[in-house]
């Protein structure tokens, strides 16, 4: 029996395939490499390039491969871009999701695992985000990761299947060992673009808003290292496969660090400082975001290795400093 992981050629994607070989999985991957680089793939014969509504090919490797479980990281992120062009990422989020979910039904997969986002919550009015709290999200981009959500609630009820929905919140590092890691050419990520700063990939970095209801006026992010988000996946389908119940999880640390805080982390990691300038608010950035993992952690049975934020940064670093190396 094997793992199909879509979106595997991506940054969470990839590192998934990682945790997956170390636990002695079989892994086959799908990614259209739209935004996914074929060397990520730390299975490459095992890559199929294809995309996830073809429901055909779908259909095929769910049978070649006796898939018993889908991890599925495939779809777009970038929130202003999904306001700005919406129906995108109904199509790439909701519609192909509709796709993928029907060829696991009718390929009788027994176990289906979502990338979901904070995003949901939209700003929620809480100092700990859990489960619980109401759902509103603000972008298209939140909305069509809620409605893929709705869907595999529904069709765990009339079908076979039982599935996990992980709420992801601020995503960052890499691969400890450097094999992979935030790849993607003009990310909005603040770690990498500050990373990128210190390595003078960057003239400056700017911080939007100092004047937010926080400690030192800046927004406050809980982040979280990738391979252990990866590590929450890996516990999630232990969790489904003893006969545990579908699932919605918060996949973050459980506390934040501002804006300046992380800025602050950078130098230390780099030994140097760079320029930083103040720029006015974004519109619709809350405060603060921080997660309540209790669930995951109590329920999936996930223990975090890497929750430190100089250890996060400085995997992001190493990552860099890789990247511009690979790229001349």
């Amino acid at each position: 029996m094997s793992i199909l992981v879509t979106g595997g050629a991506g940054y969470i994607g990839s590192h998934m395939v990682i945790d997956l070989l170390n636990a002695g999985e079989e892994v086959v991957v799908i990614d259209n490499l739209s935004t996914g680089f074929e060397w990520a793939v730390q299975v490459p014969d095992k890559l199929i390039v294809g995309d996830i509504a073809d429901e055909a090919l779908v259909a095929r490797l769910i049978a070649e491969h006796d898939v018993e479980a889908v991890i599925h990281f495939a779809g777009s992120i970038i929130v202003p871009e999904s306001v700005a062009d919406p129906l995108k990422y109904y199509l790439n989020n909701t519609a192909k999701s509709r796709s993928l979910i029907e060829s696991c039904v009718k390929g009788g997969v027994k176990h289906f695992i979502f990338s979901s986002t904070a995003a949901v919550y939209g700003m929620p009015d809480a100092d700990a985000v859990n489960e619980d709290v109401p759902l509103n999200p603000m972008s298209p981009y939140g909305r069509s990761k809620l409605m893929t959500e709705w869907m595999l609630r529904d069709v765990a009820i009339a079908h076979d299947l039982t599935y996990a929905a992980l709420r992801y919140f601020n995503v960052a590092g890499g691969d400890p060992k450097g094999r992979v890691g935030q790849s993607t050419a003009n990310a909005t990520h603040l770690i990498k673009v500050a990373c990128q700063t210190a390595l003078g990939q960057r003239d400056h970095i700017d911080v939007y808003g100092n004047d937010y209801p926080t400690p030192d006026g800046t927004c406050v992010r809980d982040y979280i290292h990738v391979s252990d988000l990866a590590a929450a996946h890996t516990a999630a389908l232990n969790y489904l496969r003893a006969g545990g119940e579908s699932i919605v999880a918060n996949c973050g640390y459980g506390h934040g660090f501002s804006v300046k805080e992380v800025l602050q982390s950078v130098k230390r990691v780099a030994g140097h400082s760079f320029e930083v300038r103040q720029a006015t608010r974004r519109p619709g950035d809350p405060a603060s975001v921080v997660s309540d993992p209790t669930r995951a952690k109590t329920i999936l049975k996930w223990t975090p290795k890497f929750d430190d934020l100089d250890t996060i940064v400085t995997h992001a670093m190493s990552w860099e400093e890789h990247l511009s190396k690979r790229n001349r």
